[in-house]
This record gives structure tokens, sequence and C-alpha cells, in this order.
């Protein structure tokens, strides 16, 4: 009897050590996590329409992980010092999409441009392409959102728009003469000669310190979970339409192929190196947006 009770105990023991409550942000950076939110484990997940409403929670330690742009990311460690990067989870999923034929970036000179979310990774990244191919007098319009946009550039509303994915699939499904005309990660990797992250995995500095197994046994986790969702796109789609993940089942499975899911360990040097690469674009264009600087060695996981 005292050894059953006593195997009762460790097994209870080592469920609650794995009990992670894990913050997934609306959109493509959780639809790998789909999976996991279908799957029987201890994981408890909680969605959130956007970075600013998941920040205070992560910061007070009422989430232990979750995924964030990597300007938000840094601004916290910067001014709190209270989160860390695990790695990264999706390069730049950014295009410009349009019915234009025979597109060149010249074509956008003295043009408007549509792109939600003013002061986010897509303005700065955008306009950063633009100076470096001496591209002028293009002017962001910031006034629809990103599922707006595609009706407005069916209706010829706007003739060119900059989107992250799932929404330039979204703009070809509503009217097949609307295409990606460019991939702003591709024009990046020609000046830069690395990608830009669009995702960080990051979790409360707290927890991350002491509970290493847990943050292991989760990247582990996540990394199976990604490596799924790209090779069942159909499922994942029906699975990320499931848990409310603001995304249609056929347009995420249409999605997945351009959605950059990657995985780059924050102990790895291109982690560093593809962070910092965009978050001088930010010191240059909005220091205010990273906390004024770029982080210290211990934002990096290890």
């Amino acid at each position: 009897m005292i050894k059953k009770i006593l195997i009762l105990f460790l097994t209870l023991s080592c469920t609650i050590a794995f009990s992670q409550k894990v913050a997934v942000l609306t959109g493509p950076s959780g639809i790998p996590c789909a999976k996991l939110m279908d799957s029987e484990t201890e994981l408890q997940f909680e969605v959130f329409p956007s970075a600013q409403n998941l920040l205070p929670k992560l910061i007070k330690g009422e989430v232990d992980i979750g995924f964030l742009p990597p300007n938000a990311a840094v601004k916290v460690y910067n001014t709190t010092g209270k989160i860390v990067c695990l790695g990264i989870t999706g390069n730049g999923n950014i295009y410009l999409i349009s019915k234009s034929n025979n597109f060149s970036l010249k074509d956008l000179e003295g043009k408007t441009v549509a792109c939600a979310g003013m002061g986010a990774t897509p303005q700065y990244i955008s306009e950063y392409i633009f100076e470096k191919n001496d591209i002028k007098d293009v002017t962001l319009d910031f006034s629809t959102p990103n599922p707006q946009i595609a009706a407005m550039v069916k209706s010829d509303k706007f003739q060119y728009a900059i989107v992250p994915e799932p929404f330039a699939t979204l703009a070809n499904s509503l009217d097949s003469s609307i295409q990606t005309v460019l991939n702003i990660q591709g024009e990046y990797k020609k000046i830069e000669n690395k990608d830009f992250p669009m995702t960080l995995l990051v979790a409360n500095a707290d927890y991350a310190k002491n509970h290493k197994k847990e943050i292991k046994k989760f990247i582990a986790a996540y990394k199976k979970a990604q490596e799924w969702t790209l090779k069942n796109p159909a499922k994942a789609g029906e699975l990320s339409e499931k848990h409310s993940l603001l995304l249609k089942a056929k347009i995420v499975e249409k999605a997945i192929p351009t959605c950059a899911f990657t995985w780059v360990p924050s102990s790895s040097k291109d982690c560093k190196e593809q962070v910092e690469s965009l978050l001088n674009i930010f010191l240059k264009s909005a220091p205010q947006a990273i906390g004024e600087k770029l982080p210290d060695s211990n934002f990096y996981y290890r």
C-alpha cells in the first residue's frame, strides 16, 4: 500500500512539474501550437489577440511561455528584465500583394501602399527595403487592419498592400487576380544575407531560470508539433480553426508553406545575429520600440 502511494505521489509530482501555462497569439505564430492544444497534455493554453494583451501576464509570471514579435520581447527585457528569448519560431512572412503584372520595386514610387500595424516590423522592414533600393515617395497607409486589406485590394481601393501570411493567401482566395508580387523576406536577404525573425518563443525569466527541464521538454514538444504542421497542413488548418486561432481551415492549409516556420535556438550564433540585424533597423527608425538599445547576452536563454 505504501509503495502504491509513493508511486502515485511521484507520478503526480512529475505531472505537476510539466504543467506549463503557455500563451498563444491568434494568427500564424499560433498555428503549430494547435497540434499541442489538441493533444492530451499537461500544457495549459491561453489564446491572446495581441502581444499587448499577453505581455502583462508574461511579465507577472501568470503565464510561463509565450510568443512575441522580437521588438516587443526586447523592449520588455530592456525595461524590466522579466523575459528571455528561447529561440526563433518564425521568419519574415511578409508579402506585397497586388493585381499588377510584371511588377518591379520602382512601380511603388509615388504610390500609396496599405500596411497594417503602424510601428511594427512590416513598416520598418518595408521602409528599410525601399531606402536600400532607392525607392522614393512611398506612402504607407495604416488605416486598414490585416483581415480587411484583401477586400480593399479586391475592390481596387488599394493597388498595393503589405501583409503577413495568411492574409496574402486570403487575398488570393477572394480574387485569383491578387497575387504575391514581392517577398519582403527575400528582398531583405539580398541586402543582409540573412533572414529576419517575425516571432520569438519567450519565457518568464524567473520561470526559465528555475525550470530548465520543463523548458527543454516544451521546446522538444513544440519542435515536433511544428514538424507535424508542415507535413500535415490540412489537419493543422482544421485544428487552428477548432481552437479559435482566428484562421479558417482552408486558408491555413494553403498558407502554411509560406508562413516561414522555423526553429533557431537562442543558444545559437544565428539566433543572436538574426535578431540583432532586425533590431538595428528599429534602433535607426524607432529606438523607443526596443527600449533604446540592443539586449545584452542574458536575453538569450542557454
